[in-house]
């Protein structure tokens, strides 16, 4: 089984709500689900990147191939949290 970590739109009409999952890459857009890792809402101002990132790191070192997407999410995040590091503490 090849697994993928993509996304999986939830919320409402015109309201949607991004999920990062573990599926099996036979599976539909909003199919079956291993396992959840993160949301993703570009809705709001900025917008809201939540990860599990250890449990993201498990999965990729399992071999789970993530999408362009889940990718560039990753990689937004992670400048997001340097970002928020090297802050000075006000």
């Amino acid at each position: 089984m090849a697994v993928r970590l993509r996304l999986t739109r939830v919320g409402g009409r015109k309201d949607p709500v991004w999920r990062i999952v573990a599926t099996d890459q036979r599976s539909p857009r909003d199919g079956r689900i291993i396992e959840t890792l993160g949301q993703y809402n570009a809705q709001t101002e900025p917008s809201t990147i939540v990860l599990k990132e250890d449990r993201i790191e498990e999965w990729l070192s399992k071999g789970a191939q993530p999408t362009n997407q889940v990718k560039r999410l990753i990689k937004a995040h992670a400048r997001a949290q340097a970002a928020e590091a090297a802050a000075p503490a006000a």
